[in-house]
């Protein structure tokens, strides 16, 4: 098949704000009525009316097959090598005039992790969110996921829980468990921040209950872009890019290359291998409407076109991919060379596949340790210290129109 040859479609894609209305209406129902209207909605859209919101002691036993486990275990262990780089630590400082400042690291205390429960259960993104919120130190992590008419937790979802000490389930999915994890019900305890991926509809939600809540970011259709010269291989490239645009009809996949041989090549080898993929229709789709293969007379260009759009996936095969990482200025993850696809970002290599989308990797960063703690700054001056700024303080105050600030500082000195 023939890919577009421009990328103006790609920039500024706009959301679906008609759900809006709708996205509104449930959360709205849910800060009112709690765990009565959570249930009604899990009927309405799952067909779940069982008598529990959260998995018992019995349903969290259920076991998946052992090789699955330890699959499960081996990216479990490459996840923590990988994030215990990003722990940090409270610090102070000392100065001469015995002024003592400094800031504390703390964990967040309550987080929920939302798995969704379509076509596919997540269990990567479930280690990808646990893994660096309990180096951060959070206690108390709870999953959300949605649950059909059978009731039955997915158990592939239930040994990941397993793998990372996670007891809590709630069987509720879409918007509601959304708004129940922002705001609580009688059941269901009000947390602090919201993680995970899901459909649009969820990404409204997190973005609607931003504030009473924190969130992860707000993701859209998952993207990636391939830079390549004419060392490249045309099956691998292809492979790639129908990698992500098997996620879904609007999902983007991009090429740009030095070779106009090898956009004619890969479009040969995207036809051939479309024949024998599962999921063909929907990356067919995808393609014809995201999709693009662009060539440029210089990789130069090709970092230029790729910081402007900000990819969510960013893979550079090249003959020597190293001396271009530092062209890179937005990227939410990097993979160098034909042996680091982006699939085994998604599940293996330890980096975070929980990623900016939609060009905003020009602000936004990987989910990491650092997403799960927050901050707080102290200081101490003796009066000493603090007697050598007290005339700078109370100007500074009354050139702000702010009279009691000043007068805060006064009274002190009287």
């Amino acid at each position: 098949m023939r890919l577009n040859r421009d990328i103006s479609a790609l920039k500024n894609r706009k959301t679906d704000e008609s759900i809006v209305p709708l996205v509104q209406d449930i959360i709205a129902d849910v800060r009112q009525n709690g765990d009565s209207a959570v249930r009604r909605y899990a009927k309405k859209f799952d067909s779940y009316t069982g008598e529990t919101l959260e998995a018992t002691p019995q349903e969290l036993n259920i076991k998946s097959n052992t090789a699955q486990k330890d699959i499960l275990i081996r990216a479990a262990d490459r996840i923590r090598d990988f994030h215990k780089n990003q722990t940090e630590k409270s610090w102070n400082m000392f100065k001469d005039d015995g002024v003592v400042m400094g800031q504390i690291v703390r964990p967040l205390e309550r987080v929920a992790i939302y798995v969704p429960g379509g076509t596919a259960v997540l269990t990567s993104s479930l280690l990808m969110c646990a893994i660096p919120a309990q180096l951060a130190g959070v206690k108390e992590i709870s999953i959300f996921t949605p649950i059909k008419e059978d009731g039955l937790i997915s158990p592939e979802l239930l040994q990941a829980a397993e793998i990372c000490g996670i007891a809590k389930i709630y069987k509720v999915g879409g918007v509601h468990a959304i708004a129940a994890a922002a705001y609580g019900t009688e059941s269901i305890p009000k947390v602090d921040k919201i993680v995970g991926p899901g459909s649009a509809y969820i990404a409204t939600a997190k973005r609607l209950v931003y504030g009473a809540v924190d969130i992860d970011m707000v993701a859209g259709p998952s993207d990636i872009l391939v830079i390549a010269d004419e060392t490249a291989c045309a099956k691998y490239v292809a492979a790639d890019l129908l990698s992500q645009a098997e996620h879904g009809t609007d999902s983007s996949s991009v090429l740009v290359t030095t070779s106009a041989d090898l956009i004619t090549e890969t479009e040969k080898e995207i036809a051939r291998q479309l024949t024998y993929l599962k999921r063909a229709d929907i990356a067919r789709e995808a393609l014809e409407n995201f999709g693009a293969a662009v060539h440029v007379s210089t990789l130069e260009e090709a970092f230029d076109i790729s910081n402007d759009l900000a990819p969510e996936h960013l893979e550079i095969i090249t003959a020597d991919p190293f001396t271009h990482l530092p062209k890179v200025k937005n990227a939410g993850s990097v993979f160098l060379g034909e042996n680091t696809p982006e699939p085994l970002g998604d599940y293996m290599s330890g980096t975070n596949h929980v990623l900016p989308t939609g060009g905003t990797a020009r602000f936004y960063s990987p989910l990491g340790v650092y997403d799960f703690v927050k901050y707080s700054s102290y200081s101490y001056y003796p009066r000493a210290a603090f007697a050598e700024l007290q005339d700078d303080v109370a100007k500074f105050a009354l050139s702000e129109g702010l009279d009691a600030h000043a007068n805060s500082v006064k009274v002190r000195f009287e």
